[in-house]
């Protein structure tokens, strides 16, 4: 079985888990965002969700789907939440068909810790799109990711495709 290493992810998790990690929650910070803004990477509000690019993606497209309540486990959440994230990860899957065309997705939580939660005080489920050969050396030499597209202009690509999808 091949190995394939993103050292760059450990970086990002050691900040979360050294003792810096910021006092308020970055997800419920985001709850009064609006997705017209380009001071955020917030893409959907709805009305127990919301949709945001995360920061430091995987791909170009990455999102992440956050319930608004803050809580970290996943047997917290009501049935109207599951429902909502559910809807909104195949909203999310259509609207990044519609602006990349990925050929495939890689869907779920990290909930803890040591099953690779950034930030597991407040569950949250990714939706990552994926092309064939879209892994490289880049992140194994170099402790670099390579995304193809600038944040802000994937979040306005988005946004347009979540408009013609809820229209």
């Amino acid at each position: 079985m091949e190995k394939l290493w993103s050292p760059w992810r450990s970086k990002y998790i050691d900040a979360f888990n050294d003792g810096t990690n910021p006092t308020e929650c970055i997800f419920c910070k985001m709850l009064d965002s609006d997705p017209s803004s380009d001071e955020n990477l917030l893409v959907d509000n709805a009305e127990n969700t919301f949709t945001v690019l995360n920061l430091y993606p995987y791909n170009t497209g990455h999102l992440m789907i956050v319930p608004k309540r803050h809580l970290n486990a996943f047997s917290e959440l009501t049935e109207q939440e599951m429902l909502e994230v559910m809807k909104k990860l195949q909203i999310a899957q259509a609207a990044l068909v519609n602006t990349s065309n990925p050929h495939g997705f890689n869907i779920g939580a990290n909930i803890g810790r040591v099953s690779g939660a950034g930030i597991e005080d407040h569950i949250h489920f990714h939706i990552v799109p994926r092309w064939n050969g879209d892994t490289n050396f880049m992140p194994v030499l170099g402790e670099v990711k390579v995304i193809s597209q600038d944040l802000l202009d994937t979040k306005h690509r988005l946004i347009l495709a979540y408009k013609e999808l809820n229209s």
